[in-house]
């Protein structure tokens, strides 16, 4: 396993990557210098193991996997599905944390490849369909549109990413077992990407709803709405890139309710502001993100009632609807 890779999926302020550490400010704290740092190999020196982070500002330590569970805010149970899933199959995956062996995987597999689109014909072997995103409200004509499949072999739903042209990005794979979702090794990263952003450049669409989930994105489709994901609470510069250089003209930002989701969407509102329309969702805190609203016409409702931003910087911290 590329332990670099696997974090080059999230966006690191004031990083330094060297060949055996990255040292970054936190990404759970506010720190103005950078004191977090992650072995990205084995340290004999030290005896630190590829993926082992400290945290000097707070002295936490831990592993990959306590590593990837937070920044993910997945429990550790659905990391080690995601790694066994992705590197050592199943029944591994099932081990107890203590004897997950990171850095021989590290040796096992190549660190220098770069990553580069798939071939679209790998979604022919997910030419299947679950009840699992028709249990949560999305419709077969959104699946369908997407791509969207199953992999009986993984008990995962399949949701393909692609590049603004078309080109296969990556496959992201979700669990009908449990929470756990993965990314298919050797695609591009998902730091690089919005899912549903080909649709918007096929259909030369005006505007959009920016979530933080492929299955937000996928529920808002079904209300008859253009929408594009995230993939996390994570906005880099290449997604808002992406948008900017789009034919969107207003965007419509529907955050989750939770601290992470309402600092992606003040993020957002500041990369996004000046080069197109912005506006804001609010809706009930009750739910905690936009799939949690079982009825499709009061989504319509909050989305076709967002109050256009004027001022990012006076952004109230949560924006709702009763």
């Amino acid at each position: 396993m590329d332990v670099r890779e696997e974090l080059e999926q999230f966006e690191w302020h004031r990083a330094t990557w060297t060949d055996d550490k990255l040292i970054a400010a936190s990404p759970f704290r506010d720190d103005r210098r950078p004191s977090f740092y992650v072995w990205l190999r084995d340290n004999p020196q030290t005896g630190a193991k590829a993926g082992y982070w400290g945290d000097s500002g707070t002295g936490e330590r831990g592993n990959l996997v306590s590593l990837l569970a937070r920044l993910r805010g997945v429990p550790e149970s659905n990391i080690l599905e995601y790694l066994g899933d992705t590197y050592c199959g199943v029944e591994e995956a099932e081990e107890s944390i203590d004897r997950l062996d990171v850095a021989a995987w590290s040796r096992m597999l190549p660190t220098d490849v770069r990553p580069e689109p798939l071939d679209r014909s790998i979604l022919d072997a997910y030419k299947w369909r679950h009840p699992y995103l028709s249990n949560r409200g999305i419709s077969e004509a959104v699946q369908r549109m997407l791509r969207v499949g199953y992999c009986r072999e993984k008990r995962a739903v399949t949701m393909p990413w692609f590049l603004p042209d078309g080109r296969l990005a990556t496959i992201m794979y979700r669990s009908v077992r449990g929470k756990a979702f993965w990314y298919r090794r050797g695609g591009l990263p998902v730091r690089d990407l919005l899912y549903g952003i080909d649709v918007v450049y096929r259909r030369n669409l005006k505007a959009v709803v920016l979530v933080e989930a492929p299955i937000d994105a996928m529920y808002v489709m079904t209300a008859g709405i253009p929408a594009v994901a995230l993939g996390g609470a994570n906005i880099t510069s290449a997604k808002t890139d992406l948008l900017k250089q789009s034919p969107v003209e207003t965007v419509t930002i529907m955050a989750d309710h939770d601290d992470a989701g309402q600092a992606w969407k003040r993020q957002a509102v500041e990369a996004l502001s000046g080069y197109m329309s912005v506006k804001i969702a609010g809706y009930p805190a009750r739910h905690k993100d936009v799939n949690e609203i079982k009825d499709l016409e009061r989504v319509r409702y909050f989305i076709n009632k967002a109050p256009k931003v004027k001022c990012w910087c006076k952004l109230p911290l949560k924006q709702e609807f009763a």
